[in-house]
């Protein structure tokens, strides 16, 4: 249970900051072009080396483990969005134009619509890191979770208590990519007529 409420927080916390910094990249071409390789380059770090960061910052406490499941997270958001709406067919964008739409209008009903099957993916892959980073944060801040229960595991050379662990991950990460990204990526490709023939 405590393990649910930190990723749910923390990966909620990334799909926002995420939003919003993929759409201000795409938006600003001073954020496009100094921001975004920042951004990609900040993805590779594996999320354990924010830990120190946010044990010194916030203490030995939950909100060190949300804010490295947030920082781990965020930038595979982020990054899915802005690579979505850059490579969307540019015919959609100057037909919309031509139609009259701009500003709000022009991202609401064209750019955001085109480019959720990449935003998707990216969320896909944003909730992957969001585990990794609980995981690492669990383990070794050594707090109530799954984490704890694997470390205890491996101390105690109890393989099948290790093995137990990994599985209700596989698990719940099965259930929550068909439950919820598959039924989204199934609504998005109907209601767009992405579905193969």
């Amino acid at each position: 249970m405590a393990s649910a409420k930190r990723i749910f927080l923390g990966y909620m916390l990334s799909i926002i900051i995420g939003i919003f910094v993929g759409l201000a990249i795409v938006r600003f071409k001073y954020l496009d072009e100094n921001v975004s390789p920042l951004i990609l380059g900040l993805q590779t770090l594996p999320s354990i080396c924010w830990l120190p960061f946010s044990i010194l910052w916030y203490g030995l406490n939950e909100s060190a483990i949300i804010f490295v499941i947030t920082i781990g997270s965020t930038f595979a958001v982020s990054i899915a969005i802005e690579s979505g709406m850059k490579n969307i067919n540019p015919l959609f964008v100057r037909a919309a134009r031509t139609m009259g739409a701009k500003g709000f209008s022009l991202y609401w009903n064209v750019i955001i619509p085109a480019s959720l099957p990449s935003i998707i993916s990216g969320l896909k892959q944003g909730w992957s890191f969001a585990w990794r980073a609980l995981m690492a944060g669990e383990m070794i801040s050594a707090t109530k979770g799954l984490g704890q229960v694997l470390m205890v595991g491996r101390d105690l050379a109890d393989i099948s208590q290790v093995m137990a662990i990994m599985i209700v991950i596989v698990i719940l990460g099965v259930a929550v990519d068909k439950l919820i990204f598959g039924k989204m990526e199934i609504n998005i490709r109907q209601k767009w007529g992405l579905d193969k023939v």
